[in-house]
């Protein structure tokens, strides 16, 4: 019986770490694409920041837990940027605008 229980919580640890992963190589990919100008006219601080940011978020979230307090900070550097930093991009270089069917919402 607890052996079910462990082979259930270290699948679901499985999952967590390759959707936290998943997040931080997006996030970092995402960075990299935009032009440096762009952060900064976006009011987000510069290109190297973030790149950096994410670049260890990436490292430290392939190299520990992601229950661990590093891996959970490296995924919170990654959910920061796509929740704030990406969509202050794609409005700033008016890509994925937001509109609904009868204009912007």
């Amino acid at each position: 019986m607890s052996s079910a229980i462990g082979s259930a919580q270290s699948l679901i640890v499985l999952v967590l770490w390759v959707v936290a992963l998943g997040a931080e190589v997006l996030a970092l990919v995402d960075a990299v694409r935009h032009r440096p100008d762009a952060f900064v006219a976006a009011g987000k601080r510069t290109k190297t920041f973030w790149v950096a940011i994410l670049g260890v978020a990436v490292a430290v979230g392939f190299v520990t837990s992601v229950l661990s307090m590093f891996g959970v900070i490296a995924f919170v550097a990654a959910a920061v940027y796509l929740a704030d930093v990406r969509p202050a991009l794609a409005q700033v270089t008016g890509r994925g605008g937001r509109s609904g069917p009868y204009g912007p919402w």
